[in-house]
Order: structure tokens, then sequence, then C-alpha cells
């Protein structure tokens, strides 16, 4: 989503270009990652837009400005949402991809996506995430011809950071208004509150939309730390695998079962995730069928 349909006229000129973010904390909805980039000549004219950090201004505001900047000719933009199921999944799995990375992978793509379209960046205005040196030597490591400028509050230092935080603000806004609640159970409501794991409303809205064995929504990123009191109650799900019991000292071979102690993950021994990787312990739906993983196509 964004402006790229058309290669703008002064794509060719240097430009500057600002990244931010929108939903970090929220354990509902989508994290949204926010780019504004413009010449560096219109920098000056930038700046009298009245553009400031997101978090500072009223919802009309916010919206008021992000129209305006669409309509801008002389302003591009973009914005990456991030579903709250990728952010779980990312977060769970078994080589864990933490919320840094995750901002990391989406502000290079914004990056990459507008170096693509023809644009020459020459500078990018990143508000930070962690470490901002670590993070800014990262980024020029991967895109050696760009300045890069890192830094806590970045949008409200700098008014292309803060248009792109009013980008993805609305956006994210946008995204929980009109979220469709894909699941149908009886007494589903849309009055969840502001998303914030502090919020009482949004407490109250997790406790009464928890199902006992599919968990969460697909608005809720489970692998949220707020999740977790939630889960004491869940059914127990078990998972048959025909693994070799290689600690049985007896050299008896059994089925092994194999426990789902909480929401979409395991914590199983290394030897288990051994002998479940190398296909030793394949299930018979896919030893019947001569099935096997592969990472190569």
């Amino acid at each position: 989503m964004g402006s790229e349909g058309q290669i703008p006229k002064w794509a060719s000129e240097p430009c500057i270009m600002g990244i931010d973010e929108a939903g970090r904390g929220p354990v509902l909805g989508p994290m949204v990652y926010g780019c504004l980039y413009c010449p560096i000549s219109y920098q000056k004219t930038l700046s009298s837009l009245n553009f400031a950090d997101s978090k500072t201004l009223k919802e009309e505001k916010r919206e008021e400005l992000f129209e305006n900047l669409k309509a801008d000719e002389s302003i591009g933009w973009a914005v990456d949402v991030i579903d709250p199921r990728e952010i779980s999944a990312k977060m769970l799995k078994k080589n864990k991809i933490n919320l840094n990375e995750i901002s990391h992978d989406s502000a290079t793509g914004l990056v990459r996506r507008v170096l693509d379209m023809g644009v020459l960046l020459t500078e990018v205005y990143v508000d930070t995430v962690g470490d901002a040196e670590k993070y800014r030597i990262k980024l020029s490591d991967r895109f050696p011809a760009v300045k890069f400028v890192v830094a806590k509050k970045a949008d409200s230092l700098y008014p292309v950071v803060s248009g792109a935080s009013i980008a993805a603000k609305v956006t994210r806004d946008r995204a929980l208004k009109d979220w469709v609640l894909e699941e149908n159970a009886e007494n589903m409501h849309r009055n969840f509150g502001s998303g914030y794991p502090g919020d009482p409303e949004t407490k109250d809205w997790l406790k009464h939309h928890k199902h006992s064995i599919f968990g969460f929504p697909t608005l809720v990123r489970f692998s949220w730390g707020t999740c977790t009191p939630y889960f004491k109650d869940i059914v127990q799900v078990t998972w048959e695998s025909d693994a070799t019991d290689e600690d049985d000292s007896t050299g008896r071979t059994g089925k092994r079962q194999l426990k789902l102690t909480s929401v979409g993950f395991t914590e199983l021994k290394r030897k288990t995730e051994e002998i479940e990787s190398n296909g030793k312990g394949r299930c018979k739906f896919f030893q019947a069928r001569k099935l096997e993983q592969l990472s190569e196509f």
C-alpha cells in the first residue's frame, strides 16, 4: 500500500526518507511500518506541513494530515502491514524471530521497495528499535550508498519521520476499525479497547474471547506474555508420534506421546526434536505415503 503506482518525476533527484512504526506494543492487531520520502530540496516545505509525532496528535488531525500528504505530489509514502498471526508465528517458531528482527526486516523492506522503484535515496532517518548504532551499521551494510541516521524519538526530531509515523498510525487505526473477525463463535464483539496489554477493556475482551481448544481469534498476538495467564485452563492436546524412544534402556520401541502444553508450540527435549526432524518419528500418515521433508526444490 502506498504511492508506488507511478514513478514520481522527481525520483532522479537526491531524496530523503523517514521510517517509523505504529502498533509495536499492543497485544491486538497488526504492527505497521510506514515510510515517507521526498526530494531533499522539499525539506523546508516539509517542515511547514505541521507533521508531528502521531502519538501527540488527535485522530482527526492525523487523518487530516494523512490525506494532505497523500495529495502532495512532492511526497511519496508506503506502508508494510504485519499481520498478528505472522508476528506470533515468527516469535514462536523453532528458530525464533524476535520483534526487533521483525521490525528491522520491515524497515529494510521499505527501503528496498522504494529503491527498486527508481527513487534516488541518499539519506534515510529511522526511529530506532534496539541499539541505535548497531541498527545504523546493519542498515548501512545492507545499503552502503545511503546515509542512515538512526535515533530515539526520531518521529519528534525529523519531519520526514513524523510524516512516516502518521502514515503508519492512520493505517493501523483503519485496519483495526475495519477488522473483520473471521471466527463466528457466540457472543463475540469488537469492544476490545485500545489493544494495549494494560487496558482493562482489552484484558476483559481477551478473557471472554478465549476458546478452550482453539485459543484466541486471529486478531490476537498470542505470543504475547499478556496471553499466558489465559492458557492455564485450556484443553491439553496430545499429538501421537511413532518415534523410537532411544532413551529406553530395554531397547523397546513404542509410540511416544507429544503434548502441546501451550498454544501453537511445545517445548520438547532436544533428542525428540532430532528424531522428529530426521524422519525416524514420522506419523504413519506420512510413512504410508512415503512423504518426506524437503529443504530444497
